[in-house]
């Protein structure tokens, strides 16, 4: 028998709480699950928190105000207590009748992670517009072998998540965060409904956050324990640059070139010397930094309200 954390931010979803409680609660009890069922109210300003206090069973976690998708995530997560955590959207386009498939690939597999695949998505052509332009970029940076991480329905083991902390648009891109710790992520073709209630929460500023998001991701696989590589070596090219430039100032005063003919290559030696050593220095306080980092507890950049076992 399985036991699950089934995971859902929601904001402003009035009109779909109460239906996707439903779903989820259904699915589990037919699949004789031991469960329990997260909704976090990420600061909702219509009946959200009212109609989540009459649903049963659930643990309701209340935001203090809205904080964002992947704050409200991390949260839930935190508060999952059994061994497989399921995420998902609470806007009732993820199909909770495909969490069983799921979650027996990941067991028949031997898999930490298993995530949803949109593959025929019931977005507006923008909105999937967008995401393919987002998942390209992914593909090149990232390279978590996923095609659809924008999915919000995924299976985890909870094990994943032990000192990990989301923030930004991160939730994105747990596969690939999880990955870079050696996890092994999987991926299944998914149901994608329509929204029928309330109004999308996605926008440019979103898309932003996302893309600088997956900088941050792209960094960090790359050079999260070794900032000094790439500090370093940008360092060194303009210690390199500067010293060709010094040889070149050098060749023109030897050439008979006056000083003040002379002083474009003076100038980019010295420009070039100084970045260098800055470079190669702030490597040097990254390394520092890094190694403070994970010896010291991170606080979370949210703050919950209140927690209620329903």
């Amino acid at each position: 028998m399985y036991r699950i954390s089934v995971v859902v931010p929601v904001y402003n979803e009035e009109g779909n709480v109460s239906g996707l409680h439903k779903e989820i609660k259904e699915v589990c009890e037919s699949q004789g699950y031991e469960y329990e069922i997260i909704f976090i109210n990420d600061g909702s300003r219509d009946r959200t928190d009212e109609i989540c206090r009459t649903l049963r069973p659930l643990k309701y976690i209340c935001m203090r105000r809205n904080f964002g998708q992947t704050a409200a995530m991390d949260a839930g997560i935190k508060a999952a207590k059994y061994d497989y955590i399921v995420t998902m959207d609470g806007d009732r386009q993820n199909d909770p009748a495909d969490i069983p498939a799921m979650l027996e690939y990941l067991v028949e597999n031997g898999l930490d992670v298993v995530s949803g695949w949109r593959k025929n998505r019931k977005d507006t052509f923008m909105k999937r517009f967008v995401s393919r332009g987002a998942n390209f970029l992914r593909g090149i940076l990232v390279k978590d072998g996923i095609h659809d991480s924008g999915c919000s329905l995924k299976i985890y083991k909870k094990e994943c998540f032990n000192g990990v902390n989301l923030y930004g648009e991160q939730h994105r891109f747990i596969p690939a965060l999880l990955k870079i710790k050696g996890f092994r992520v999987g991926e299944v073709v998914v149901n994608h409904r329509p929204r029928t209630q309330g109004t999308t929460k996605y926008n440019w500023h979103r898309t932003v956050k996302g893309f600088v998001d997956m900088i941050s991701v792209w960094f960090w696989n790359k050079y999260a324990t070794r900032p000094l590589h790439i500090l370093g070596g940008f360092g060194i090219m303009g210690l390199l640059m500067g010293f060709w430039c010094g040889i070149w100032s050098v060749l023109l005063f030897m050439l008979g070139y006056k000083m003040s003919n002379n002083i474009i290559p003076v100038i980019l030696t010295v420009f070039f010397i100084i970045i260098g050593l800055l470079m190669f220095i702030l490597g040097l306080m990254s390394e520092i930094m890094i190694k403070t980092y994970y010896g010291v507890h991170v606080d979370t950049p949210y703050s919950v309200k209140e927690t209620v076992e329903l």
